[in-house]
């Protein structure tokens, strides 16, 4: 293939993982003819750094090693590793046609069905950003597709809205015809790759951002819901400070450049 491709992550404590995540880079890159590989690293209790320091003599990887508090919120802090990645391929690889955000956990280290993403490449005037379908599409906190346009976390009975998406996005994906992809306005479930001229000017943001999401899809998915939006208290994050970095991201790439965003209905992992 003649194009290029960044691929980026946040990593902390992902040692047990790393092994098998860079199994599937090594089959991702083959895919290009050149590629960077480019990891914000937050400091870890595992043995996470030493693994990548081992591969970074077998790839071409440029690690950014973080020591600085950056914020109390996970969503904000791994927005800023997101962000750091993105100013490193617009300022360096702006000539890249394709990066990748990808997890470097669990979710990323089941064997990668190579030929799933290269038919999407080849076939990339469909799409600006587009993700997967999974086993278990396990990542809703992520997902804006109408009438669930905003973050489940956030409404009067998270758990039933969790639940109702689940099965309204598992109905959609099995409904697709063959090669169909399903527009949305936010998805990512461990792995997206996306067209670096139209989101290379966009940010990641890890607070609520209800001023980049039209008013009348947020009222109807309050009226979906039956809830106004809530500020439940959650033991993994502080809903009143807190949204899925993703949603602000492709809102804002949707906002400035039209995006378009798709999910597959095929399986990478």
């Amino acid at each position: 293939m003649e194009e290029s491709c960044c691929i980026c992550g946040t990593v902390k404590n992902c040692g047990r993982y790393i092994d098998k995540v860079f199994i599937n880079i090594n089959k991702i890159i083959k895919l290009f003819k050149d590629y960077q590989i480019i990891i914000y690293y937050d400091e870890s209790r595992d043995d996470t750094y030493e693994k990548l320091e081992k591969y970074q003599k077998l790839y071409k990887i440029k690690i950014h090693y973080n020591k600085t508090y950056k914020s109390y919120y996970r969503t904000h802090r791994l927005a800023f590793g997101r962000n750091y990645c993105l100013k490193k391929i617009k300022k360096y690889l702006p000539h890249f046609k394709y990066f990748i955000m990808m997890d470097f956990d669990d979710v990323c280290s089941e064997n990668i069905n190579i030929d799933v993403l290269k038919k999407q490449i080849d076939n990339d005037e469909k799409w600006d950003a587009l993700s997967f379908n999974r086993k278990n599409y396990y990542d809703l906190w992520a997902l804006s597709i109408r009438p669930y346009i905003f973050s489940y976390v956030h409404f009067k009975d998270p758990y039933k809205v969790l639940n109702n998406m689940g099965l309204y996005i598992n109905n959609l994906l099995n409904s697709l015809e063959k090669d169909e992809l399903l527009p949305c306005y936010s998805a990512f479930n461990g792995f997206a790759i996306y067209k670096t001229e139209i989101f290379k000017d966009c940010t990641y943001d890890g607070r609520i951002r209800l001023d980049l999401i039209p008013k009348e899809y947020l009222i109807e998915t309050i009226e979906k819901n039956k809830s106004v939006i809530t500020f439940n208290e959650e033991p993994w994050l502080s809903s009143k400070n807190e949204d899925c970095e993703h949603r602000s991201f492709h809102f804002d790439a949707i906002n400035k450049k039209n995006a378009r965003i798709f999910i597959s209905p095929e399986k990478l992992f």
